[in-house]
């Protein structure tokens, strides 16, 4: 089962995440959003739109824009609709 693990704390973990470009997306109901921290920072992909970004923090550590989601993505990447993926120093294991 998928699990992402960031400053040893399980951030997400599910067994109906939806990978894409290798990334696995993590349904929200399955992410801790305790260490979630909104960050204004947001990118745009060509086909799945805007993403919103996260930073997490934990025992006084913190990684900056360490997640992000699509809260309304393109038609293209509907799948994936408030789906968290991660990156930097979070570790998804399959």
């Amino acid at each position: 089962m998928p699990k992402a693990v960031w400053n040893n704390q399980v951030i997400a973990e599910s067994a109906t995440t939806v990978l894409v470009e290798g990334n696995h997306y993590f349904p929200k109901d399955s992410v801790n959003e305790e260490f979630f921290r909104a960050s204004p920072t947001q990118t745009t992909c060509p086909w799945k739109g805007q993403a919103h970004y996260v930073t997490l923090e934990a025992d006084g550590k913190q990684s900056v824009d360490a997640g992000w989601f699509y809260p309304q993505p393109k038609d293209a990447a509907q799948n994936i609709k408030d789906h968290y993926a991660f990156w930097r120093d979070v570790v998804v294991t399959d």
